[in-house]
């Protein structure tokens, strides 16, 4: 008898992923849950609707589940609201559920050098990191929790880390940044992320893990993006000064962003104005964190997606969409 996995998130980018994952399974089937009703993501066999912060809701929902994995991913004043409604709804249920609870780098902050699942908890990069942590504390109460802690999740349909450095890229507003782009960008494909989801249910020893997912041997930013714009044909990479990303990030990216959350909020296409490039992203390409990925190889098996044909993956599906729109 196949195994009834809610999945939270179920529309969003990782969310998919991981029900296509689960339905590639001989035992699992994949329950979506969304905030609002329409077609079903591929592979999941129901669909129910509900807030991701009513806990009322989502216990009811719990009913005959064995497991649920939280790939909501809302802006960052909802992420401990919605994490404090799942466990509270997961501690009253009758179920005895696991859940897989997917977490951010960003828990480590500000840290240098290989960073492994021991290393303290900073928080110390803004409200997105900050709510992270608080989060993780959440789940961690739950002993049948399993934590994935991935890095920058790019691939197809990746809106944050494939589309919009794509924008970049083909607007020659990012290239070669010189020592601004000499941080260490821990990618790892969706299609990664959700294979460890998947090996995590399959195994009811990693209860109570924490698991770093990022792929091997990193590169640095500078060969990320040079990479990703070769694969893209955005060549050649432009050189970028430092002087040019600081205008970039600090004089344009406010009121790029305004001009954004406005154009949302008149139903207007934001698509239209320049993507800012935040601050906070010139701070992570300069960083040099490296997550260590040897507890997920060990004890998951993982095995990961090599970054030359992940790029040339994303970088076609991006061209043919643009292409097709």
């Amino acid at each position: 008898m196949r195994q009834p996995i809610l999945v939270l998130g179920a529309n969003g980018f990782i969310g998919r992923r991981v029900i296509a994952a689960l339905a590639a399974t001989d035992w699992a089937e994949a329950i979506a849950l969304v905030r609002r009703s329409g077609a079903p993501p591929p592979g999941a066999v129901k669909q129910c609707v509900a807030d991701a912060t009513a806990s009322r809701a989502i216990r009811e929902i719990l009913g005959g589940m064995r497991a649920v994995v939280n790939c909501v991913a809302p802006e960052p004043r909802k992420i401990l609201p919605s994490v404090e409604a799942l466990f509270d709804a997961v501690e009253s249920s009758k179920e005895d559920l696991r859940v897989v609870h997917l977490s951010s780098m960003a828990v480590y902050g500000s840290a240098t050098g290989l960073v492994d699942e021991k290393a303290a908890l900073r928080g110390d990069l803004g409200e997105y990191s900050v709510a992270k942590v608080a989060a993780e504390a959440v789940a961690c109460r739950h002993s049948r929790t399993v934590i994935f802690r991935p890095g920058c999740v790019y691939g197809p349909h990746s809106t944050q880390w494939s589309v919009r450095f794509a924008d970049y890229l083909l607007a020659h507003r990012l290239g070669d940044l010189g020592p601004a782009g000499d941080g260490y960008c821990n990618l790892v494909h969706v299609d990664d992320v959700a294979q460890a989801v998947v090996r995590a249910l399959e195994n009811p020893q990693t209860d109570g893990g924490v698991y770093n997912l990022a792929s091997p041997n990193p590169p640095t930013w500078n060969d990320y993006l040079i990479r990703y714009a070769r694969a893209l044909r955005a060549v050649p990479a432009r050189r970028i000064s430092r002087r040019r990303l600081q205008i970039e990030t600090k004089l344009l990216a406010p009121p790029l962003k305004i001009f954004e959350i406005l154009a949302r909020a008149c139903h207007l296409n934001p698509g239209r104005l320049p993507a800012p490039i935040p601050p906070s992203l010139g701070r992570l390409m300069c960083q040099e964190i490296r997550l260590s990925t040897v507890r997920a190889e060990q004890e998951l098996g993982m095995r990961w997606v090599d970054l030359e044909a992940g790029l040339n993956e994303t970088a076609r599906w991006i061209l043919e969409s643009r292409k097709a729109a």
